[in-house]
């Protein structure tokens, strides 16, 4: 990456605008937040992987996605708790592209997940008698492996297309990690190509998994609607309530940032919409797929009993 003649070596993220004395309380914040997300997803993920009877298409998603959250967390905030102990929260561009790279990789992922997720709940309730069929393992892993490798070259090719611009002598980045949007800011050459690639693939990436996700439900609604009695909607409804919920909280943030025009481009609003998808959202999954999953609570109540009995003896 240029600067004029001159190659870049560094950046300096501002982080979130807050006062000095205000530090210490969000970084205790943040790291609490961080600690909870972690330690959530992970018993999400040692339930799952300990429970014969949670071997399953829906939970092998599920476990996906909370490693997948995992990781997504782990690219920025470790790097945010820093910088607001730091006097200098200065990033290299090696570093910068790398956060990137995988914050990019992730984001995109979670759309996929979200959306095989979706469909699992729609073979689950709409074809019940064909669910070991259409979810094979084999079929699991395909929905799976397919979004790693599409996610990755398309992280590549954002890269590759940032690597060919020019930046001017402002390095500072309005934000508390290395975002797109805000690192294409600071380019003195045109961005357009940029911009249109943004555009059109990042676009496709969040709007056509989202859009199956929108369709899945209603196909879902339908079958739901023609069971007779008022208890059984509820309770077919309820196995894919916490998915819902999980959707909408994801997709409600992430909107902040992607859907709306560049010339509406807020870097305050963007940090707080970042917050929400980046450390909030990762964060309330596990409440989110455990509080209203009385098999997800059991395996992890067994998981605890059987790690703190191992413990003691």
């Amino acid at each position: 990456m240029l600067q004029g003649n001159q190659t870049i070596s560094e950046f300096f993220l501002l982080g979130l605008t807050v006062v000095s004395e205000q530090q210490q309380l969000i970084f205790v914040l943040f790291l609490c937040m961080y600690l909870v997300t972690m330690v959530g997803n992970l018993l999400i993920i040692l339930a799952i992987v300990n429970d014969a009877h949670l071997h399953s298409p829906m939970y092998f998603f599920l476990a996906n996605l909370s490693f997948t959250d995992i990781c997504f967390t782990s690219t920025t905030v470790p790097k945010m708790l820093a910088d607001i102990q730091s006097q200098s929260p200065v990033i290299s561009f090696a570093g910068c592209l790398t956060q990137m790279y995988f914050f990019m990789l992730l984001v995109d992922l979670d759309n996929f997940l979200l959306a095989a997720m979706a469909y699992d709940r729609y073979i689950a309730i709409c074809y019940p008698l064909h669910y070991a069929a259409l979810l094979s393992l084999k079929r699991c892993a395909l929905l799976v492996v397919t979004p790693w490798v599409v996610c990755n070259l398309l992280s590549v090719l954002h890269l590759g297309l940032l690597g060919l611009l020019n930046f001017c002598d402002q390095r500072e980045i309005p934000h508390f990690f290395c975002d797109l949007e805000p690192i294409l800011r600071l380019a003195c050459s045109d961005t357009q190509i940029n911009d249109l690639t943004i555009l059109v693939i990042g676009g496709a990436v969040i709007f056509i998994p989202f859009t199956f996700i929108c369709v899945s439900y209603c196909l879902i609604g339908c079958t739901v609607l023609r069971i007779p009695s008022a208890k059984g909607k509820w309770k077919t409804f309820s196995t894919c309530g916490s998915h819902f919920l999980a959707v909408s909280l994801f997709y409600g943030s992430i909107s902040g940032v992607y859907f709306l025009p560049s010339s509406a481009y807020s870097a305050e609003r963007d940090k707080v919409a970042a917050i929400m998808y980046t450390v909030v959202t990762p964060m309330m999954n596990p409440f989110i797929y455990s509080l209203r999953n009385k098999d997800m609570k059991g395996a992890v109540r067994r998981l605890l009993i059987r790690k703190t009995y191992f413990w003691i003896w």
